[in-house]
């Protein structure tokens, strides 16, 4: 089996090499994620199958991220290349490391400048709000983005990578970067990093970023480093206190496709599926799954009325904007206003 393996190895090329080391680096992360949230929790009692899960794995974790890996880089990025791949080589003859580093510094400052954007703009908030939309928080999260932010994000982030002429292997080591980092500072882990978290981020300062508190709707942009919050004046990490609530002020889809669609136009999802019962049996889809896979259904905090199976025959009221359940506050209606994210919106 290990001369197959290192067979199949070198019969690849440096790319297919490089992922061939980074994919199992990847789920070891996750692993070690999935243990250190449960053992030091940042929000005690935050269920394994929380709500959104299902979304979150298999619409945009694995369905999009393939479909648009072949449209950024097939569609994008190749035709560019193609183009304009032979006037630039400005490092093209720095180490990999270096390579590696310049990189993931000047994407970071560009995210943190594209991400406080997002969140002053009525039109970019409608990209983004969706990434907000989770009111349990975990290493998964950080996934749920609209398909217009990543392809944006993602052609700005590995168009230059070939344009200036690096290394082809710094792709998969970037995106590993990536999407470790993503995960780490999304995580339900209880870190406290001192005097690093001026410089380096984590779930210490992001976990504030996707609070429903007015405190952070304009804060806390940073993904890798921290620093760009501490210079340019948006950090908010206030000592011995956690957020109470977290994900959007007003009612958000929890479909994907129709998170998708509210972007665009928006509607009331609870009201559709009054009227519809083919959405309400679409939308229970993920709950039936689970439960054929043995898992148990979520918390009932987590639910609305329309949104739990048949089978289960105890309603509960909807959560207030926020997430706290209570039974004289309804979920409030997506109005006109939602659509600014400074004075409605959670960051």
């Amino acid at each position: 089996m290990l001369a197959s393996i290192s067979e199949f190895y070198h019969s690849l090329n440096a790319v297919g090499r490089t992922t061939f080391i980074t994919t199992p680096i990847l789920l070891l992360a996750v692993v070690v994620l999935l243990v250190l949230e449960r053992r030091f929790p940042y929000r005690k009692g935050l269920p394994f199958f929380r709500e959104g899960l299902f979304v979150d794995l298999f619409w945009y974790t694995l369905v999009q991220s393939y479909f648009l890996q072949i449209l950024i880089f097939g569609f994008i990025i190749a035709p560019l290349a193609a183009h304009f791949g032979a006037r630039f080589h400005l490092v093209s003859s720095w180490p990999v490391a270096a390579q590696v580093g310049f990189f993931v510094i000047t994407h970071d400052f560009y995210i943190y400048w594209f991400h406080r954007f997002q969140h002053s703009s009525a039109f970019f908030w409608r990209t983004h709000e969706a990434h907000h939309s989770g009111k349990q928080v975990d290493w998964l999260a950080g996934s749920r983005s609209h398909i217009m932010e990543i392809v944006i994000n993602q052609t700005i982030e590995f168009a230059p990578i070939i344009l200036l002429g690096a290394n082809p292997i710094v792709v998969p080591i970037k995106a590993l970067i990536d999407a470790v980092w993503g995960m780490y500072i999304h995580a339900n882990i209880d870190v406290k990093s001192g005097k690093l978290q001026y410089v380096i981020n984590g779930p210490e300062m992001h976990l504030w970023h996707h609070a429903d508190h007015e405190e952070v709707y304009y804060a806390n942009f940073s993904t890798k480093f921290a620093v760009w919050d501490w210079l340019f004046g948006t950090a908010f990490l206030p000592h011995n206190r956690k957020p109470e609530r977290w994900g959007l002020p007003y009612a958000f889809p929890k479909d994907y496709f129709a998170q998708h669609a509210f972007s665009v136009v928006r509607f009331d999802e609870a009201a559709l599926a009054e009227k519809s019962k083919l959405f309400r049996y679409y939308h229970g889809l993920r709950w039936r799954v689970l439960g054929w896979l043995g898992s148990r259904m979520p918390a009932a905090k987590v639910l609305q009325g329309w949104e739990v199976p048949e089978q289960v025959h105890t309603t509960v009221p909807a959560p207030r904007p926020g997430g706290n359940p209570s039974g004289a506050a309804p979920v409030a209606s997506a109005s006109a206003d939602s659509s600014r994210p400074v004075a409605t919106a959670a960051s």
